[in-house]
């Protein structure tokens, strides 16, 4: 059966948020800025609500080919939950959901790579994007954190995520310090955290230039390589090399064909 191809009138609609300023540019870059700095940008119910339909969107729309997360006012990136306002709770504790299924964008089946540029304090659930982004760009003043430990309470879910990329023993440092240690961002540059650190002025550039690079690939190729390589966590070596060669033999003939190979030749840049 052949299925017909999408139309101008099947382009999904920009949904509305609150939390959030969503932009798409010229260059398919789909930049998304946290909005709620007098909050330290703490993520509340509305902004759960706008993250789920902002990888739907993000994940239906072609035109979307990778994506930039920000964050707005100067102290913090996200220091996790807003825990004045908090977040719905079932009253059933066995129908409860973790926010990182709204937050996290390969939870939502999104593969469109992710970029994340962060400053200041970077705590807790500000993990949850941390954890599923596929490039972290960190400014010089960023601080990383998480203070479930000083509060009283236990630390799994973020640190269970963060788990799997970066060692063991510092994640462990992280949750037992709790308030009383922060990983800067060069710290967080030699254990592979971060893949760049920039003065805080340069930030937002520097993530919206490596995000066009990314953008203007193809997007089968980018798509089915983002998503080969994290579902590979969740299976074994020779699943995951047997799942990563069916994406290819799919991909590879979309993704080479919108390629100009001349265009190219010599072409490189200088990694910082």
């Amino acid at each position: 059966m052949t299925v017909p191809a999408r139309t101008p009138a099947d382009k999904p609609a920009l949904p509305e948020f609150s939390t959030v300023l969503v932009e798409l540019g010229a260059d398919r870059v789909l930049t998304v800025t946290l909005n709620r700095p007098a909050r330290l940008n703490s993520f509340n119910q509305p902004m759960l609500d706008d993250f789920a339909a902002l990888w739907r969107y993000a994940a239906q729309d072609d035109e979307v080919h990778a994506i930039v997360l920000r964050a707005e006012g100067e102290r913090a990136f996200c220091t996790g939950m807003d825990v004045v306002e908090g977040i719905d709770r079932a009253g059933n504790l066995f129908h409860e959901t973790d926010p990182g299924a709204s937050l996290s964008p390969k939870q939502n089946r999104c593969w469109k790579p992710l970029l994340c540029a962060v400053h200041g304090m970077v705590a807790g659930g500000a993990l949850y994007w941390l954890n599923e982004a596929d490039l972290i760009i960190a400014a010089e003043d960023a601080t990383f954190f998480d203070p479930h430990t000083s509060y009283g309470m236990v630390a799994a879910l973020e640190p269970i995520g963060l788990a799997h990329r970066i060692p063991l023993g510092e994640v462990l440092r992280m949750v037992l310090l709790g308030n009383d240690e922060r990983m800067s961002a060069r710290r967080a540059l030699e254990i592979g955290f971060v893949s760049e650190v920039v003065p805080g002025e340069q930030l937002r550039e520097r993530a919206h230039e490596l995000a066009a690079r990314i953008a203007a690939k193809p997007p089968a190729a980018i798509q089915g390589s983002v998503r080969a390589i994290w579902e590979s966590l969740d299976t074994g070596r020779s699943q995951a090399l047997a799942t990563g060669l069916a994406y290819a033999q799919l991909g590879n003939p979309l993704g080479t064909a919108e390629v100009d190979r001349a265009a190219h030749k010599g072409r490189s840049f200088e990694v910082r």
